[in-house]
């Protein structure tokens, strides 16, 4: 009988082994502004493909295009796109799939939490060091009828390699003159004035415990940390509230001339209805896998994200990818390959 038994133990542990080592984790790392939508994404994969894990860490869009550049990650994830030169060092070639869009948002610490507009040059100045107190002039003036303190303004940014940064100063540069020259884009910048939080949940949480504070998130994480966020006058001279359907309207010029590599600029775009401080979001893969299964994980993910993936997207806050933009990704998807091979299965 014991015998037996021990017999059946072994036998089940031998049928249980293969299962466990079958488990492939996939490593990534970059950028904060999609995190909460990427942590929901991650989880529910595993219910769709329970063999697969996957390990991100939230480290900043810098962090993420330095780590799949050298291999040390599985996958890069950047709220800015990689630069010629970014994509001329990398070991292979890398390709910037979008996932969703989403917004740079104004948020502030004032007493009541006011709804405020801000126009594009009150912005550069205020990053400038022009603007200095919150009842300054031409805030005033933009916000009638606000009651604005005589308080200093505590200009608060990211002190990490950031995506959400790079919208930023992008949007910055092209409503701004002095910006662009003194200041310029990326995904780090020489800032004139400002304290610096690590991540869109260092900045928030700055701004939410220092009174008078003003700084840039992605919009999920005002709304998780119940800040406030400002309306801002875009290109067709309209003040625009940050929204899933604002910045939807951001994406639609660019979906219809969408690049073929997908590295696009949305900030200040044309439309009644534009929110002006909007962005797709990318995750970084190189087009010929080093390992077959972390491979097709990838790939399989990817097709999941861009169709089933996307009706959470609002959830949180994201504007799903449009239409064409969706198509286009499906092209580049089965290109990805292991040893010339696409790894995608027919669809």
């Amino acid at each position: 009988m014991k015998t037996w038994i021990a017999a059946l133990a072994l036998l089940v542990t031998g049928s249980l082994a293969p299962a466990a080592a079958a488990q492939t984790l996939i490593n990534g790392a970059g950028a904060t502004f999609p995190y909460p939508i990427y942590s929901k994404w991650f989880d529910a994969y595993t219910r769709v493909d329970p063999e697969a894990r996957f390990n991100y860490q939230s480290i900043g869009s810098g962090g993420g295009i330095k780590q799949i550049s050298s291999r040390t990650v599985d996958f890069g994830a950047t709220d800015g796109p990689m630069t010629d030169e970014q994509l001329k060092q990398a070991p292979g070639e890398l390709l910037h799939i979008p996932t969703v869009l989403g917004a740079d948002v104004v948020t502030y610490n004032l007493p009541g939490s006011p709804k405020l507009r801000f126009t594009p040059d009150i912005i550069a100045d205020i990053f400038l060091g022009k603007i200095t107190k919150w009842n300054d002039a031409r805030l005033t003036a933009a916000n009638p009828g606000v009651g604005l303190p005589d308080q200093p303004i505590v200009v608060v940014h990211r002190s990490d390699g950031s995506g959400t940064t790079y919208i930023w100063v992008d949007y910055l540069s092209k409503v701004s003159a002095e910006w662009q020259q003194k200041v310029g884009k990326g995904t780090s910048v020489n800032w004139p004035v400002g304290l610096g939080g690590k991540g869109n949940e260092g900045v928030a949480g700055q701004v939410k415990n220092t009174p008078g504070a003003l700084g840039y998130v992605e919009l999920a994480y005002a709304a998780t940390n119940k800040l406030p966020v400002g309306l801002v006058r875009n290109a067709a001279g309209r003040f625009i509230e940050p929204t899933i359907e604002s910045t939807t309207a951001a994406a639609a010029g660019a979906a219809r001339n969408m690049p073929a590599d997908f590295r696009v600029s949305l900030t200040n775009p044309p439309g009644d209805d534009a929110y002006p401080i909007a962005s797709f979001t990318w995750l970084l893969v190189y087009r010929e896998q080093p390992d077959q299964a972390k491979g097709r994980a990838i790939v399989n993910f990817l097709w999941w994200m861009s169709h089933e993936g996307q009706k959470s997207a609002a959830d949180l806050l994201y504007a799903p990818l449009p239409p064409q933009v969706v198509k286009q990704i499906e092209a580049r998807i089965k290109e990805i390959n292991y040893q010339g091979k696409p790894l995608l299965a027919a669809r």
